[in-house]
């Protein structure tokens, strides 16, 4: 039986300088298996850090105050006050823009225990007009599928609950995004028979992850591969 041949391929490493003044050139006979494992490795990990590219230009907001109605026809936001943009807080006793946002019609549950309202006729507009965040319109969009309202406590006459959900819409850079908002909305009992409760605060995280970006990082991935083949095999299938 004949032995199984090896590629054998050079690679040159070059040393920081000496304390003598200088460098060297270091010389290591690899295998081809070696290489292969080495593409390998170098591959998997560019794979794995493509869906962490593809979110990388997520954006974080937070409100807080402002005030809203309340029925079995849905929710109605008004001045609740953009406090944050991806890390641009607001000045103290001064905002950076506003958000509203309004809901469909209470599908199930109930205004008092908690339920589901649908996201038909739904909104989600946040504006801005301070220095250092995009002026007018930041992001123009919807509620997208049921969003949640939940009793989380209960003292006295007093109520806490989340309005929350996921929503989809424009960019000011043009794009299309989506992302999911929390709410926590305060009320008492008598406010809330009258359709009254009022924004504590809320988040919103909007993430990116568009199929012609990863498309477009798809094919970077290969090209590398397609370099890794030609540099380190030539014409031998990797």
């Amino acid at each position: 039986m004949c032995a199984p041949s090896l590629h054998w391929q050079t690679v040159l490493w070059r040393t920081a300088p000496l304390t003598s003044g200088g460098s060297r050139e270091i010389g290591v006979n690899l295998t081809t298996g070696d290489l292969q494992m080495k593409a390998a490795l170098i591959l998997i990990v560019l794979a794995l850090a493509l869906p962490l590219t593809a979110f990388a230009d997520g954006i974080n907001l937070t409100n807080r105050f402002g005030t809203i109605e309340i029925s079995n026809a849905g929710i109605t936001s008004t001045q609740s006050e953009l406090m944050n943009f991806n890390g641009i807080a607001a000045a103290k006793g001064h905002s950076l823009g506003s958000v509203t946002f309004s809901t469909g019609a209470l599908t199930s549950g109930s205004i008092s225990a908690g339920g589901t309202f649908s996201s038909v006729g739904s909104k989600f507009v946040v504006t801005g007009h301070a220095k250092g965040v995009p002026s007018g319109a930041i992001f123009t969009g919807a509620f997208t599928g049921p969003i949640a309202w939940t009793l989380v406590s209960k003292h006295g006459a007093g109520l806490t609950f989340t309005l929350s959900g996921t929503i989809s819409g424009m960019l000011y850079t043009g794009r299309t995004v989506s992302g999911t908002i929390t709410e926590t909305i305060f009320s008492s009992t008598q406010q809330l028979n009258n359709g009254i409760a009022h924004v504590r605060g809320g988040t919103t995280r909007l993430a990116t992850p568009e199929p012609a970006t990863l498309s477009m990082l798809g094919t970077g991935l290969a090209a590398i591969a397609g370099l890794f083949k030609r540099k380190f095999f030539g014409s031998t299938p990797i």
